[in-house]
């Protein structure tokens, strides 16, 4: 598709739009994000640099929404913001050197897991069971900051899905874990974008042509998250995970 053409800009505003309203609760933007960029013919080498960016606007967005809401633990998610971030350089770093489709068969089984999981579990995530000053908690907070940063920068597929999941385990109800999963998803993208930027791996065209309308999708889905709270996050919750599924197994067999 010719660069800057009509078709192309239509694309990525839409596609863009439609992503940041599902990305900005839950995640699995990507799974639109990533098809619009290619459907413009963006350069490979600039593919996931460019993507990073929009997810980088999107998320800074919906976090900020949350803030004012107050629906993010900071006693919490302080201390785990900087094992995002170097979980998330080492894993941008990483992926330069190691394929990662190796990881396809198990995220497909880790995502199954967690659908289930939530689907038996219907009122979970309604009331808060969180412990302020668990070191427990605190403790396999900053593991799972790392591990999941590191994941989000050298795969990505299922990184929203991964830390709400992990919030709700927790202790967290569906919004509060909406908005500490978009702090840490926000850290880890912007650490693994200034990485891809580092490389001369971004776009800004293609970057923000589709990450200004990811701003107002984002703007537009966290009100929605924040007003209804768990009777729209759930299902929402529930429908991206199984789509990453589908996903995941497709990309696995072609």
């Amino acid at each position: 598709m010719e660069h800057g053409s009509i078709a192309m800009i239509a694309i990525l505003v839409i596609c863009g739009f439609l992503a940041g309203v599902i990305d900005s609760v839950v995640g699995g933007g990507g799974l639109i994000a990533i098809p619009a960029l290619l459907s413009a013919g963006i350069p490979l080498p600039l593919l996931l640099g460019s993507n990073k960016l929009a997810g980088t606007l999107c998320s800074f967005t919906s976090t900020a929404s949350f803030v004012r809401s107050g629906k993010i633990n900071f006693g919490l998610v302080k201390f785990l913001i900087p094992f995002s971030i170097v979980g998330a350089v080492a894993g941008s770093l990483t992926v330069r050197q190691v394929p990662s489709e190796f990881l396809k068969p198990l995220v497909i089984v880790m995502l199954i897991v967690i659908t289930v999981y939530t689907l038996f579990k219907k009122s979970w995530g309604d009331v808060s069971t969180f412990s302020p000053g668990s070191k427990k908690s605190l403790l396999t907070g900053m593991g799972i900051a790392l591990v999941i940063g590191f994941y989000d920068g050298f795969f990505g597929p299922g990184t929203g899905s991964f830390l709400i999941f992990a919030f709700l385990m927790l202790g967290f109800e569906f919004v509060t874990a909406a908005g500490n999963a978009k702090v840490l998803n926000f850290s880890s993208n912007i650490a693994s974008l200034l990485t891809f930027a580092a490389v001369g791996s971004v776009s800004l065209y293609y970057g923000l042509l589709l990450g200004i309308p990811m701003v107002f999708g984002a703007i537009v889905g966290s009100k929605m998250a924040i007003r209804k709270g768990a009777s729209y996050i759930r299902p929402l919750f529930i429908t991206v995970t199984v789509i990453l599924i589908g996903k995941q197994i497709w990309d696995t067999m072609h």
